[in-house]
């Protein structure tokens, strides 16, 4: 069969198509691979969180500021840090969690304990128990340890579902500079609402009495504002860093020169 010229040139245009194709995916299959070994799988990895990237200190007309050692200073995060004393931890066997007086006091005197005024502040449509204007009865919380949205409903099966955690554990500030103060100001340490978040449950547990140095939000949207939160709480009532919680604290920072203190307003 003779093959015209025309036909010759047409074949060999398909054929370099067909190349250039072939090319084409070879190229798109090697950077996927490259992108899932860079950094692809890393990024699936992580959940992706939805939580807030920081929460209220006061809200709105009805909560009061509690009365600290002293006023939170306004500023660098980074800056107020390198303020703190470092020492290493105190004995903890003497800590017992009544040297920080009842739980759930009303310190700022506004006729509600400080535990359903945080569930206030931080739930989404706070709804209240028929009769009260202070037991909050449900809500929804966008919870900022996790990232997770939780449902929150009051009930003996329900309500653990969301804690308020002392963002300085207690049990932390304990062996950290809180046996030098006086019981009045351990109570307003235990009760001020710069120190106090709802948070997931199951994440406050494990959590439990850590620093900086042992345990972050899984969220890594918060860890910004949670260690700035941690450092203006820890100046405010005059507490002290050991020397890895510090190293802990500027790592996170470094990611966020700009994060600013806590200041209750």
């Amino acid at each position: 069969m003779t093959v015209t010229w025309t036909e010759f040139r047409r074949a060999r245009r398909r054929s370099r198509q067909a190349w250039l194709l072939l090319a084409a995916a070879a190229l798109t299959v090697f950077g996927g691979l490259a992108w899932f070994f860079l950094a692809g799988q890393f990024s699936l990895a992580e959940p992706q969180t939805a939580g807030p990237s920081e929460t209220p200190v006061l809200a709105g007309g009805w909560m009061k500021p509690v009365e600290s050692v002293r006023a939170v200073p306004a500023g660098s995060a980074a800056a107020v840090l390198d303020t703190l004393a470092v020492k290493g931890r105190s004995a903890k066997d003497t800590y017992d969690r009544s040297a920080f007086g009842q739980a759930w006091l009303d310190v700022d005197r506004n006729g509600c304990d400080t535990r359903n005024d945080i569930l206030r502040r931080d739930l989404e449509a706070a709804e209240f128990v028929n009769g009260s204007g202070c037991q909050v009865s449900g809500g929804t919380l966008r919870e900022p340890y996790t990232g997770h949205v939780i449902a929150f409903r009051r009930g003996a099966e329900t309500s653990a579902a969301v804690q308020i955690d002392h963002v300085v554990a207690l049990g932390d500030a304990w062996q950290k500079g809180a046996q030098q103060l006086t019981a009045q100001q351990r109570e307003h340490l235990a009760n001020d609402p710069l120190n106090l978040i709802a948070v997931d449950g199951p994440a406050n547990q494990d959590k439990s009495a850590s620093d900086a140095a042992t345990w972050l939000p899984p969220n890594k949207a918060f860890r910004c504002h949670y260690v700035a939160r941690q450092i203006s709480v820890k100046a405010a009532y005059r507490l002290w860093v050991t020397p890895a919680e510090k190293e802990a604290m500027k790592r996170i920072l470094g990611s966020c020169p700009q994060q600013q203190t806590i200041v209750p307003r």
